[in-house]
């Protein structure tokens, strides 16, 4: 404990000193911040899916940064400093857990989230739906709504009935696309058949995000080995055809 105490101390040492001597470091702002703080996180899930642990070692420790970099600011101004937030998030954690420290009983994690759902609902939200993120990105969205929904009862009670629900989805989506229907309505329907699939992603315990992210990234393996093998045999692949194509990408299918 006392060397992460130390170390802990050194960090805060480190940012005052850059905030108080380095012009990029005393330039920046929240705001400024803000997008950069986005990026790092992004990098950080990034070594997580690559199961890279000395990269998420570092990608931590750059996302860290940026949390005692904001508590500097808001501390310039009176507002809140590092002590603040940590005292603020150990009184949440308490809170939030009575079944830890109180009396509430909860053997599973979904009777967990069920009291966190209810805690917070006490605690002023006008719906279990306010704590998600407007600006989370559309896919991650729906995955914390429909847990959050999840926590008060408002599930399907097995993935066949899920499962039929994507079917009825994708029905619905081929027959406005057969009936030419507007852009508006297509798109509305394609939006039902992402979200209950990803519905009965969450039943099969798959992250959607993580399994469209790794099939990303698989993808793009393939392809920059279809296009470096194409020119190693001097092809350009506006040049080629589908078929032809086909044949390095099949290649590339059989790599680890």
């Amino acid at each position: 404990m006392e060397r992460k105490l130390k170390a802990f101390e050194r960090l805060l040492t480190v940012m005052d000193e850059l905030r108080e001597k380095c012009p990029w470091d005393k330039k920046q702002t929240m705001e400024s911040l803000r997008h950069l703080t986005i990026e790092e996180t992004y990098e950080l899930t990034d070594a997580i899916l690559d199961k890279d642990l000395g990269n998420i070692k570092k990608e931590l420790g750059d996302v860290l940064l940026h949390i005692v970099f904001y508590a500097r600011i808001a501390s310039e101004t009176g507002e809140f400093d590092i002590a603040d937030v940590m005292d603020s998030l150990c009184e949440k954690l308490i809170h939030r857990h009575p079944h830890i420290y109180g009396d509430v009983k909860a053997d599973s994690p979904e009777e967990v989230k069920k009291n966190w759902e209810k805690l917070k609902l006490k605690e002023g939200n006008k719906s279990v739906l306010s704590g998600v993120p407007v600006s989370l990105p559309a896919m991650v969205k729906a995955s914390r709504i429909q847990e959050k929904a999840r926590a008060v009862g408002f599930d399907w009670d097995n993935p066949e009935q899920v499962w039929d629900k994507v079917n009825e989805e994708l029905a619905e989506f081929k027959t406005e696309v057969e009936n030419k229907a507007s852009q508006e309505k297509i798109e509305d329907e394609l939006g039902d058949v992402f979200f209950s699939l990803i519905n009965y992603a969450r039943f099969m315990n798959a992250n959607p995000e993580d399994a469209l992210e790794k099939t990303n990234k698989k993808f793009i393996k393939r392809f920059q080995f279809l296009e470096s093998q194409a020119a190693l045999d001097g092809k350009k692949l506006d040049q080629m055809t589908l078929t032809e194509m086909d044949v390095y990408w099949n290649k590339a299918k059989l790599l680890p």
